[in-house]
């Protein structure tokens, strides 16, 4: 007696047109009910999606993977319950508000959701957003764990970050007071070595363009505009204008012979004068401004012609 396995397609909330029945196949000498061709997966109400779910996920274990059925059957479950996706999404409200866009976790949850999928085992009778949640969820908080820092920190002291905020939290509303470092690493079971290196680390986390306006607060309230962050913070070098000129006198001063270098050296390294200078080579003080003149009028050529 041949297995007849019969697909029930639900009804409640969904377009009479949304999906189709296809005539019952062969499989493996059993006649089996195809899987109902659903048109608009996404447009499929959330009540009959898990119906569905349900059908084409067991369907899926018994295709074999890479054949067109199997690739109908795993395509139509991801878009049936991208609206698990965007459920898990828009917990992460807050982060969304902080320039992170929809989108973009829409996209990684999509990833947990066809992990779910694929690692789902109809046998448990277990829902399967039940499973699905969570994978889409640890994406999207891998996905900020991974990317968001400004600054790239070892894993073990981004998941510190989060211990730290919630430890800083909890104490303050306890003590009235934000909590020092010994306090937190009391409550953490921590040195306070680990946690002033989380604290540093936490700093990573996000960064501003050195040309954003600061003091917005102050200009709402004294009507100031504000200021771009580099006119308030660092100065000008006097020494970053002699860069160019120490870089292009180098190769000049490696051509001059090895006594003209001595006498530069004499001169303006050890501060000798030039009668000292003269009485170390066994030359003339004459001599010696002779030299100096030639070496620097030759440097001093050789700079402006670079």
């Amino acid at each position: 007696m041949s297995h007849v396995t019969t697909a029930t397609i639900p009804a409640q909330g969904t377009a009479p047109d949304a999906f189709t029945r296809a005539e019952p196949a062969a499989v493996s000498g059993h006649l089996v009910e195809p899987l109902p061709q659903i048109h608009n997966p996404r447009e499929v109400a959330p009540t009959d999606a898990r119906e569905l779910s349900r059908l084409f996920l067991v369907r899926l274990r018994e295709l074999e993977e890479g054949t067109r059925e199997y690739q109908y059957a795993r395509n139509t479950l991801i878009e049936m319950n991208i609206s698990l996706v965007r459920f898990a999404a828009r917990r992460f409200a807050a982060r969304i508000n902080a320039g992170i866009e929809l989108d973009d976790l829409i996209q990684v949850g999509t990833i947990g959701l066809i992990k779910a999928i694929d690692r789902f085992d109809p046998a448990r009778e277990v829902e399967f957003s039940t499973l699905a949640l969570p994978y889409i969820s640890g994406e999207i908080k891998r996905y900020f764990r991974d990317t968001t820092w400004a600054v790239h920190v070892p894993r073990r002291l981004q998941e510190l970050r989060v211990e730290l905020a919630q430890s800083q939290e909890t104490l303050t509303e306890v003590l009235g007071r934000a909590p020092n470092v010994k306090e937190i690493a009391e409550h953490l079971g921590l040195s306070e070595e680990d946690v002033v290196e989380g604290l540093v680390a936490a700093n990573g986390y996000s960064s501003d363009s050195i040309d954003s306006a600061t003091g917005a607060t102050e200009r709402t309230a004294a009507g100031r505009e504000a200021r771009p962050l580099s006119d308030t913070v660092g100065d000008l070098d006097p020494a970053m204008a002699l860069f160019e000129d120490f870089h292009t006198l180098a190769p000049l001063l490696r051509s001059l012979g090895e006594r003209d270098r001595e006498i530069l050296r004499m001169r303006f390294a050890q501060e000798m004068t030039q009668s000292e200078i003269g009485a170390e080579l066994g030359i003339s003080q004459m001599q010696v401004s002779r030299l100096l003149t030639r070496i620097l009028t030759h440097l001093r050529t050789g700079m402006l012609t670079a």
